[in-house]
């Protein structure tokens, strides 16, 4: 006989779950929130000393185009091994994918850390690091793809907190540049303890994911479907060994049709075909993003450079901190408001005009821009900032809120993989834009 209790999950008793998803988020996105953010740095160890002809010697600077470099070589991993993921993952366990992932990400935060006090040539420093984003993003990938999969168990909400997460991440890295830029410390000092904070994060992040299969809420979403499975054979094997009405039938045939689908996963094709709509519209999302961000926003400087104090904190706070803190309220908002609806024609339509923000960041005050400067001030690029940041979280979060409600349970984890696998081709794309968008400012 089936038993009622078996389909009512349990409670989130001191929303620990929800706590411990939204760090998972956090989790993801620490290499590529700490790889930008760090841009100043980068920077200044790949300085070219320029010794003149009187002795004396200066900094000049080699182009290595780090920005662009770092955000592509960072998104073409995401991208390849995502798709790899999205085909693959059925062959590798959960588990094993998160765990190997997290301590990887570990050990290259770590090599990060140790290369601040290893002199190197600018050339070896540049290959080392770029080697670096591209395994650790390698690894991030297969770690998005698989905890997304995994937060598209549990309800929908759920999977608003996870993004929030993911946008903290970007909060966390930038309050950790500012902190490293207002402390006294020496530069090589400073930097140390910016890579020591991600380390530290990973660990936790790892311990929280190990941590969740043994909570009774967690465990209830994650054993859903097999739980699911057994009481509808329960159901068959009873009705087989009786004779029931007609009335018993029709019952126990709509009790089926309602818990039990079919054992077997949709091909990922099958899936794409329901979701095609939202993984386009988070494609075109990320495009807009990465084409501007952070590639063009961080030439954007202050009107006010006689201001030291400001002038050397102006990027990390009216970039990054403000990028991340709006994108982070934008990715929140759906749990209060969810418009325009998936079935809304006003979604694409949204999603699109977005790209009005591509030309308005590039006329801010970029010094010895090709294009007329028309936001200048301060006030205008944080206002832009604001908007853009916001409308990324909002736009992205709805796109992975909404995928997952068109498909049936069993293809969760399938819709999940496929949308992190758009959502970083609209990365790459993005990231492969900016190159061409910083040639022409």
């Amino acid at each position: 006989m089936w038993n009622e209790k078996k389909l009512s999950p349990p409670a989130d008793r001191g929303q620990v779950v929800a706590l411990i998803i939204f760090t998972l988020g956090v989790g993801t996105l620490l290499p590529w929130n700490f790889f930008i953010t760090a841009t100043q740095y980068f920077k200044e160890r790949l300085t070219v000393p320029n010794v003149t002809s009187n002795g004396t010697s200066g900094g000049t600077t080699t182009d290595y185009n780090y920005d662009s470099w770092m955000a592509l070589l960072s998104q073409l991993p995401l991208l390849l091994f995502t798709l790899l993921n999205s085909f693959l993952y059925q062959w590798v366990r959960e588990r094993v994918r998160v765990v190997v992932s997290l301590v990887t990400i570990f050990f290259l935060f770590s090599l990060t850390a140790v290369l601040i006090s290893v002199p190197l040539q600018p050339d070896a420093f540049f290959s080392i690091t770029m080697a670096t984003i591209w395994f650790i993003n390698m690894c991030s990938a297969v770690l998005q793809c698989s905890l997304f999969g995994v937060v598209s168990l549990f309800p929908h909400r759920y999977s608003s907190l996870f993004m929030s997460g993911q946008c903290l991440s970007g909060v966390f890295a930038a309050v950790a540049l500012l902190c490293s830029i207002l402390s006294n410390a020496d530069k090589s000092s400073a930097a140390l303890g910016y890579f020591i904070a991600p380390c530290v994060a990973t660990l936790g992040t790892l311990l929280c994911y190990l941590l969740l299969p043994h909570l009774d809420f967690a465990r209830f979403y994650l054993n859903r479907n097999q739980c699911e499975a057994e009481t509808s054979q329960e159901l068959m094997d009873s009705t087989d060994k009786k004779v029931v009405s007609g009335e018993d039938l029709e019952t126990n045939g709509k009790f089926l049709s309602e818990t039990q689908e079919s054992p077997e996963r949709s091909s990922v094709f099958a899936v794409f075909k329901k979701i095609w709509s939202m993984a386009l519209c988070i494609t075109c999302v990320f495009t807009v993003t990465l084409s501007v961000f952070p590639v063009i926003a961080v030439r954007v400087q202050t009107v006010y450079k006689d201001n030291a104090a400001w002038d050397k904190v102006f990027t990390c706070i009216c970039c990054f901190i403000v990028f991340n803190v709006m994108d982070l309220a934008g990715r929140a908002a759906p749990s209060l408001v969810q418009w325009p609806s998936k079935e809304s024609f006003l979604f694409p339509v949204t999603v699109a005009s977005r790209l009005v923000f591509i030309p308005v960041v590039m006329m801010c005050n970029i010094n010895n821009s090709r294009l007329t400067v028309l936001f200048g001030h301060d006030c205008a690029f944080i206002t832009i900032m604001a908007l853009f940041s916001f409308s990324n979280g909002y736009l992205a979060s709805l796109c992975m809120a909404y995928a997952p409600q068109l498909v049936h349970r069993k293809d969760c984890e399938t819709t999940g993989s496929l949308m992190t696998f758009f959502l970083v081709l609209g990365l790459a794309l993005g990231a492969a834009f900016s190159f061409l968008l910083g040639k022409l400012v």
